[in-house]
C-alpha cells in the first residue's frame, strides 16, 4: 500500500488525500475544513481558492477551472477521492440563462478521474432533482421549476452521466442550506418513501460527506439529506 493511496474498496481512512472541487465556499470549503478536522489531506480545486481562507499543513490550494481538463487531471493527481460541490450565482440572469456548467463540469471530471485512478465520488446536487421531485408537493413543485428549471435540468444531466460512469459514487441532495453551524434535526434519507424538503446547514452536509467517504456506504445511491 502506498503511503499516499489509502484504500480499502471505496472506504477513504484518514489520511487519504480528498480533492474537494468547488472549494472556495459553501458546502465546499466547509467539507474542507470538515475533511482536515476529520484528519484527511485535502486539497482544494477552485478558481478563487485563494478566498477560502483555509490554513493547515495538509491543505494545499489549487487554482483551476473546473472545466479545463488539464487543470483538473493536474488537481486530481496522487487523490484516492472526490467531492464534487458546484454552484452558479442565483440571479436573475444567471437563472434565466442556458445553464451546463454541472454537466460538462461533471464530463471533465469523470474523464479525469478515469485518467488518474481515483475512484470514489461524492457529487452534491439538491433536493429537487431528478427522482426526487416527486415528492415535492405541488406547489412547491411548480415553484422549484419556475426557478430552478433550468438549473435542476442540468444537474439532472450532471447525475445522469454519474450515474453512468464506472466510479464509486454516491450522489448527496441536501434540502434548503442554512447558515445555522448545527442541523441536528437533518439525517440522511436513502429510502424514497422518506424523502422531505427541509433545512439543512452547510457544516451539517459537509459532515455527511465526510461520514460517506469514511464509511464506504451508500455507494451508487442518491440520497436525500434534510
Amino acid at each position: 500500500m502506498q503511503d499516499d493511496r489509502i484504500r480499502d474498496e471505496q472506504v477513504l481512512a484518514p489520511g487519504a488525500r480528498i480533492l474537494v472541487i468547488g472549494a472556495s465556499r459553501g458546502i465546499g470549503r466547509a467539507t474542507c475544513r470538515a475533511a482536515l478536522k476529520a484528519g484527511y489531506r485535502v486539497r482544494g480545486f477552485a478558481r478563487n481558492i485563494a478566498g477560502a481562507g483555509i490554513r493547515h499543513r495538509d491543505f494545499e490550494a489549487f487554482s483551476g477551472d473546473a472545466l479545463e481538463y488539464a487543470d483538473l487531471a493536474e488537481a486530481m493527481h496522487g487523490c484516492d477521492g472526490v467531492v464534487q460541490s458546484l454552484g452558479i450565482r442565483a440571479d436573475p440572469a444567471t437563472l434565466l440563462a442556458p445553464v451546463s456548467l454541472f454537466s460538462q463540469a461533471t464530463r471533465v471530471m469523470l474523464q479525469a478521474m478515469a485518467q488518474t485512478g481515483a475512484d470514489r465520488l461524492v457529487a452534491v446536487t439538491g433536493y429537487g432533482v431528478g427522482d426526487s421531485r416527486r415528492s415535492l408537493a405541488l406547489p412547491e413543485r411548480i415553484l422549484f421549476e419556475t426557478v430552478m428549471g433550468r438549473v435542476a435540468a442540468d444537474k439532472e444531466r450532471q447525475e445522469s452521466l454519474i450515474r453512468a460512469s464506472d466510479t464509486a459514487w454516491t450522489i448527496l441532495r441536501p434540502g434548503f442550506l442554512t447558515r445555522a453551524v448545527s442541523c441536528p434535526s437533518a439525517r440522511l434519507r436513502a429510502d424514497p418513501g422518506e424523502w422531505r424538503n427541509g433545512f439543512v446547514s452547510r457544516e451539517a452536509v459537509a459532515g455527511q460527506i465526510v461520514s460517506l467517504l469514511r464509511s464506504g456506504e451508500y455507494s451508487h445511491n442518491a440520497l436525500v439529506f434534510t
